[in-house]
């Protein structure tokens, strides 16, 4: 049994400029709690390469793609929208970081390692098709489940979302088709950003069905998560059977992030990590690629990624 890690240095190098809650901080934070609860050596540290413009125009529009190395390359300060702040090597970063996952998802498949946590930035939730949005430059979960089943052959990938925030991206990219089931919990739309995720957004087209939004209200804790893990999550997992998890592990309903207020523990996040853990084993060999979203106090961030990664580690499958 072997969890898989992808990280490198050069993820600190995407300059987000002062104030910015998405900053490098944030995994340095991670890496350190890892590293003390020594978790570090414990981990496979997997070799990755940047994702091609080919690879990333699978789901992003080829203008979109070209754009984003373009504003960065002149140094403007944001792509797109204001709060998705970039410098000179953001989408090269962005490029790599998705890169990473796409070879996570390359391991697990392969069974060089059983799972995986991709503890990368920028985070890839919000972004769509044709824009940035929320931080975001490329979409890494729906990357990865495009790439389960365009290189691995697998027919039916789960992309579950836990950060606070509703995947918007994610679903954009994926909600027209039945091999890929989008299930996101998040804070109410009506007041948390991006203001999408309501539950009839069920999917389109082809789609229909595959997409399961649970918005929880605000101060909503460990009790309504496992609530809600156990009365529809789960058992919507296991009527679907994926042969891979992707989980868009974002730690930012923590009572303690400044983003949003939830107020989930550390030991909720291990709990959720746990139940999905139970399905992979029972559907998909325990494959499993999790893959760092938000999470903007980094004490509260550092916790419950070490608590997440701590459950992938004991994982058996």
């Amino acid at each position: 049994m072997s969890t898989g890690l992808i990280y490198a240095d050069r993820f600190l190098d995407h300059d987000t400029g002062a104030g910015h809650p998405e900053r490098p901080a944030r995994l340095t934070a991670i890496v350190d709690r890892i590293r003390a609860d020594g978790l570090w050596d414990r981990l496979a540290h997997l070799g990755f390469e940047p994702a091609s413009r080919e690879r990333l125009q699978r789901l992003h529009d080829a203008r979109y793609v070209r754009r984003a190395f373009e504003v960065c390359a002149a140094g403007q300060p944001f792509l797109d929208v204001a709060d998705s702040r970039v410098g000179p090597d953001s989408a090269e970063i962005a490029a790599l970081a998705a890169g990473g996952v796409l070879a996570a998802v390359d391991a697990v498949i392969s069974g060089a390692v059983d799972n995986a946590f991709c503890a990368v930035r920028p985070p890839g939730h919000h972004a769509e098709a044709d824009r940035s949005m929320g931080f975001c430059l490329f979409a890494n979960a729906a990357l990865a489940a495009e790439a389960a089943i365009a290189d691995h052959g697998l027919e039916r990938v789960a992309v579950v979302d836990f950060d606070v925030h509703h995947g918007n991206g994610t679903q954009h990219l994926m909600e027209d088709r039945a091999d890929v089931l989008f299930v996101s919990v998040h804070q109410d739309p009506d007041g948390c950003y991006p203001g999408t995720g309501y539950a009839d957004e069920t999917g389109v087209g082809d789609g229909e069905g595959f997409t399961l939004n649970l918005p929880l209200p605000a101060g909503s804790g460990d009790a309504a998560y496992a609530a809600v893990f156990a009365d529809q999550v789960i058992p919507r997992l296991d009527a679907f059977a994926p042969q891979l998890l992707v989980v868009s592990a974002g730690f930012d309903a923590a009572a303690a992030d400044p983003l949003a207020q939830m107020n989930v523990s550390t030991a909720g996040f291990a709990a959720m990590t746990e139940s999905l853990l139970g399905v992979a084993r029972r559907h998909a060999g325990g494959r499993l690629v999790s893959v760092l979203e938000g999470g903007y106090d980094l004490d509260a961030l550092a916790d419950a990624a070490a608590a997440h990664v701590g459950a992938l580690l004991a994982a058996e499958r």
